[in-house]
């Protein structure tokens, strides 16, 4: 089990690649596969082509992490992608999900409420702003 803050986004490579890769070679795909520098502290998961094996990278202020997980029966379902789509960003809920054999496609997400501009926030209380 992992436990991320929010602060932490997590990209998806939907593009294979090898296991083989460690360190560096994970690094290197979160720069040409995911764009994105692997020393931001957000975490990277890769799959290999059969989607049997998953590694997640990540910056831990001194240093990557990587972690691994290979199953022995069955594969993991990456959620839907648009055409042309090569990273999916997940929540770390959807992760945990996902890396537990739940299949994406039928979970449904229920509304939840999200703090409009701060600006907009101020003016409905009287004496501010």
């Amino acid at each position: 089990m992992l436990t991320l803050p929010p602060s932490v986004r997590i990209f998806i490579a939907a593009t294979p690649v090898r296991m083989c890769n460690s360190y560096d070679g994970l690094a290197n795909a979160a720069r040409e596969v995911i764009a994105q520098d692997p020393m931001t502290g957000h975490l990277f998961v890769f799959f290999n082509r059969t989607r049997t094996q998953v590694k997640a990278l990540y910056w831990d202020r001194d240093g990557f992490c990587v972690i691994g997980k290979r199953l022995e029966r069955g594969t993991f379902k990456l959620p839907e992608l648009a055409p042309g789509q090569t990273v999916v960003e997940l929540e770390a809920a959807d992760l945990m999900l996902l890396l537990g054999g739940i299949d994406l496609r039928g979970a449904v997400r229920r509304a939840r409420w999200k703090p409009d501009c701060i600006e907009k926030t101020c003016r409905s209380i009287p004496n501010m702003v």
